[in-house]
């Protein structure tokens, strides 16, 4: 006989990033639970940058038309007036914006994605400072002395270019597609993850509450204990065999136990369960209006006279 192996949890993870491949971030946060995250597409990251130049620029755009109407300055001013103003209204807008939505600006809510810390703590301003000035150095500065915004020409516009394709290339490479402000803040931009809240099961056991009716007397036997154990087996699908036998098990042990007396058909067994387990919440919470709360079929009442 092959003797079994017992993976580490290092080992562990090491398979779920294989597995996964490299667009997904797992972080282990202070509570020990490994955490995947999907890492934000270049696509994305492009459409949130152009929605939030959209914001930034459009208002630097009124305000140097705004400066300009009045004071009728030259080119070479109003040159200088924008490169000013753009480094002015950008930088607190890509800080603030990070700080108070944790890691999100404008463009990156829309765009269903923000920015997490890969050590799996809360993202700290220290790090949303350190990235986006570095987006200054990495984009911003290059693209304006690209375009000859800041009197640049020569040599400097080809040397700013070559150094944006390089900057631009670094996320293709990148295991987590982090851009260089990333890796020095040790941050990453993730896609933010899509909560799927569970059905009540109380919901689901409406349209076939009317056909079973139980009695204050049945619902004495069971406690919020085994409730709980009944919820776990109606949050599985019945969809294989052994799970409708299991079904049909449950349901007769629970009617001898309470005393229903109605017959049960086997195709019934899951209404049946669906229906007692809504009978028999809504009871609990009832007393526990009263501060009477029964954990178990074993309580004892002080009316009882058992103490409990």
């Amino acid at each position: 006989m092959r003797r079994r192996e017992t993976k580490t949890a290092a080992q562990y993870d090491q398979d779920l990033r294989a597995r996964q491949g490299k667009q997904v971030l797992w972080i282990t946060p202070p509570e020990g639970v490994p955490i995947g995250f999907a890492c934000a597409g270049l696509g994305a990251r492009i459409g949130a940058q152009l929605l939030d130049l959209l914001v930034t620029y459009g208002g630097l755009i009124a305000l140097l038309a705004l400066v300009s109407y009045y004071s009728g300055m030259s080119q070479e001013t109003a040159n200088a007036l924008f490169a000013l103003f753009a480094f002015l209204i950008r930088i607190p807008y890509y800080i603030l914006t990070e700080l108070v939505w944790n890691g999100r600006t404008i463009g990156k809510r829309i765009a269903k994605i923000r920015v997490i810390s890969i050590n799996g703590r809360r993202l700290d301003p220290h790090q949303v400072v350190v990235r986006n000035l570095m987006k200054e150095a990495e984009v911003f500065t290059p693209i304006m002395l690209l375009f000859g915004v800041t009197g640049s020409s020569g040599w400097a516009q080809v040397g700013m270019f070559i150094w944006l394709l390089i900057v631009l290339a670094i996320p293709l490479f990148s295991k987590q597609t982090q851009r260089l402000g990333d890796m020095i803040a040790g941050t990453c931009v993730v896609l933010m993850p899509r909560v799927q809240r569970s059905t009540e099961l109380t919901d689901q056991a409406r349209p076939v509450a009317d056909r079973f009716v139980f009695l204050p007397h049945h619902l004495e036997q069971y406690g919020r204990f085994e409730l709980q154990s009944l919820e776990s087996i109606l949050r599985e699908k019945a969809t294989t065999q052994y799970a409708h036998a299991r079904d049909i098990d449950v349901a007769r042990v629970i009617g001898k136990k309470i005393g229903y007396t109605d017959r049960v058909a086997n195709g019934d067994a899951r209404n049946f369960l669906a229906a007692f387990y809504n009978a028999q919440r809504a009871h609990l919470e009832a007393r526990q209006i009263f501060g009477d709360r029964r954990d178990d079929k074993f309580h004892r009442t002080p009316q009882d006279g058992t103490p409990r």
